[in-house]
């Protein structure tokens, strides 16, 4: 029962990947980018955030709650997602751009722990990357996500008040724009 429902997950995850895809080749993501920030986020989101279960890169179970009460910027993405992997340097270095402002960047790999830790291998990142596995789309769901595509971000204030969400590869200067307002 267990293994259907992964591959039930997967399915369902790499449809929504493949739509999404598609709608960039379209010409429609701006549409479907829209539909994530304008769409309604659960009220209690943020607290799923903060009690969901996640392991780290050594295979540890992790709390996010120690990110509770800072700012932070949170990037659902996949190995095999082509935008997730192009967004990744940028991320980075507007982690290291806003470290000092006490704004934190994680990273929640909606894949594997061995894809997510081979990527790392090859791609250096400056963020702590945590593994939801594909549990990881119903996560992103509450934060208005309702396409299931990747990468999705989430910026959150140190009160918890979702600022910003962005369906689709972040564009640099946007995420400055909200990061210099918190």
């Amino acid at each position: 029962m267990n293994q259907q429902r992964i591959l039930a997950a997967a399915a369902a995850t790499a449809l929504a990947a493949c739509g999404m895809l598609g709608a960039f080749a379209l010409g429609s993501a701006p549409a479907l980018a829209a539909a994530a920030t304008n769409a309604s986020i659960q009220p209690n989101a943020v607290g799923q955030l903060w009690s969901a279960a996640v392991t780290g890169t050594d295979g540890k179970p992790q709390s996010l709650a120690a990110y509770k009460g800072r700012p932070v910027v949170i990037n659902f993405w996949a190995s095999w997602c082509g935008p997730c992997v192009a967004e990744m340097p940028e991320l980075s270095a507007l982690q290291r751009e806003y470290a000092k402002k006490g704004i934190r960047f994680v990273g929640l790999g909606v894949d594997s722990a061995s894809n997510v830790n081979a990527f790392l291998q090859k791609v250096k990142v400056d963020y702590p990357v945590y593994i939801v596995g594909f549990g990881g789309a119903d996560l992103a769901r509450a934060f208005g996500n309702n396409a299931g595509g990747l990468p999705f971000t989430v910026v959150i204030d140190a009160k918890g008040t979702v600022r910003s969400t962005k369906l689709g590869q972040i564009k640099p200067d946007e995420l400055r724009r909200t990061l210099d307002a918190l």
